[in-house]
């Protein structure tokens, strides 16, 4: 199979920023070549192996951003091949394009695009990654998230908030229950969360225990 070929746009913008994510799993070889194989993140999306087991549902999910409904399709089809489990299949909605697949790991990947139509010819770009997550009060993350640099992009109050955080932006969205509902999956889950969050704003825990650190670069 061809090698995925993914481009990830850099903001110029001196700011704050997300450098890489770091996924607590079982065998971090395996999930690795997982993420490459699927989606083609390189250094941006790495693994480790879990000190503390999670099972279920753990209150995040990861975004893949492209142009066209081909680039969702064509994402889709080498995460099933590298042993992604369907959970949505890629299908029109209101606001455009996705699927949804669920790694190895558990992990809850989005594959997304708002548009609904062809834009050109196919490619596997990737516009932005965005990791969502789920908060016990939405407004007081925000704040927080503020207080260490980071800067809204846009924000609905008490449902959305999204910063410019580099090379992979941050999301937050009510509840974690509010974060599997939105991708199709259960809620349940035991343990941390395990992923890691590089970032120039680190090292911190916020306040629903996320664990954030140095950036990697």
């Amino acid at each position: 199979m061809e090698k995925p070929r993914v481009r990830l746009r850099r903001s110029l913008a001196r700011m704050q920023t997300i450098d890489s994510l770091t996924l607590d799993v079982a065998e971090p070889v395996g999930s690795e070549a997982f993420y490459e194989r699927a989606f083609g993140l390189g250094r941006h999306v790495g693994a480790r192996a879990a000190q503390t087991p999670s099972t279920g549902f753990r209150g995040f999910s990861i975004s893949l951003i492209v142009g066209q409904p081909s680039s969702v399709d064509s994402l889709y089809e080498t995460a099933i091949a590298a042993g992604a489990t369907s959970v949505k299949s890629a299908t029109k909605g209101m606001w455009g394009y996705g699927a949804v697949v669920q790694d190895p790991d558990g992990v809850v990947w989005k594959l997304a695009t708002s548009s609904k139509k062809e834009k050109g010819l196919p490619a596997r770009q990737i516009d932005d990654v965005v990791l969502l997550l789920g908060t016990s009060d939405l407004g007081a993350s925000k704040k927080f998230y503020v207080d260490r640099g980071l800067e809204v992009k846009r924000s609905f109050p008490g449902r959305y908030a999204e910063f410019n955080s580099g090379a992979i932006k941050l999301a937050l969205y009510p509840g974690r229950a509010g974060v599997a509902k939105e991708a199709g999956v259960s809620p349940d889950g035991d343990g941390p969360h395990g992923i890691t969050v590089h970032s120039d704003a680190g090292p911190f825990n916020d306040p629903d225990e996320f664990v954030w650190a140095p950036a990697n670069s």
